[in-house]
């Protein structure tokens, strides 16, 4: 059975369940999105097995390396170790975190090569500062932590998605809505500039793709910053 999933023209995804604490199993999305001269860009790297590093390069050349924010890092240093002139991009916030792993290039600064094809904000309202990413060609919206869509096999994490109000619907992580923005001014000012993007999809870094409504239900996940 083949790891990656077609989405879209030129979007795959591949999903793993990332054990915590050994009494949750959390889904966990990485995603290839398509470049122009058949480059891809990997999107919060999952663990890499020799299967799922095989159907990566059949699809084209690894170019560009993507941690979405501080927390979707922990394959980050393998992919960058078999794909070392493939472009690493990540937060300040990240490299503090983690000083050994290799970043080329800071979200905060535009990236030339990615200049009609990828459009990025970046969350610094957000306390794991995600960058929002377009996938311009396939109107598709990549997301990491901003927003969950998770159906969770196991009971225990079914049980915590539940009390955290994301089981089974398009929410924003009850912790996080609680302790998770610095500045709830700044986060609406950002989440307008997302949402005037042009998308027909929301991929999520926990959960199923997004594709009923997608504008409106992102925006009705954040109903309660006012």
């Amino acid at each position: 059975m083949a790891v990656l999933q077609q989405i879209a023209d030129g979007v795959w995804t591949s999903h793993i369940e990332v054990p915590i604490a050994k009494v949750m199993r959390i889904p966990a999305a990485m995603t290839v999105l398509a470049l122009p001269g058949n480059e891809l860009l990997l999107h919060s790297p999952v663990t890499m097995s020799p299967e799922r590093r095989a159907e990566v390069d059949a699809l084209g050349k690894v170019t560009h390396l993507y941690s979405p924010n501080a927390v979707h890092h922990l394959s980050l240093g393998f992919w960058s170790e078999a794909y070392p002139n493939a472009r690493v991009h990540a937060s300040k916030a990240l490299a503090k975190k983690r000083p050994e792993l290799r970043i080329d290039r800071f979200q905060d600064s535009p990236e030339p090569a990615f200049e009609g094809v990828i459009d990025e904000v970046h969350v610094d309202s957000f306390k794991t500062f995600e960058t929002a990413v377009l996938h311009r060609p396939s109107k598709t919206l990549v997301l990491a932590d901003l927003v969950q869509n998770m159906v969770p096999s196991h009971w225990f994490t079914r049980l915590y998605a539940t009390l955290s109000g994301v089981n089974g619907k398009v929410a924003v992580l009850g912790p996080i809505k609680k302790s998770g923005f610095s500045d709830r001014k700044t986060m609406r000012k950002q989440l307008e500039q997302i949402l005037a993007f042009d998308f027909d999809r929301i991929i999520v870094g926990h959960g199923t793709v997004i594709t009923q409504n997608p504008k409106e239900q992102l925006a009705r996940a954040y109903d309660w910053l006012g």
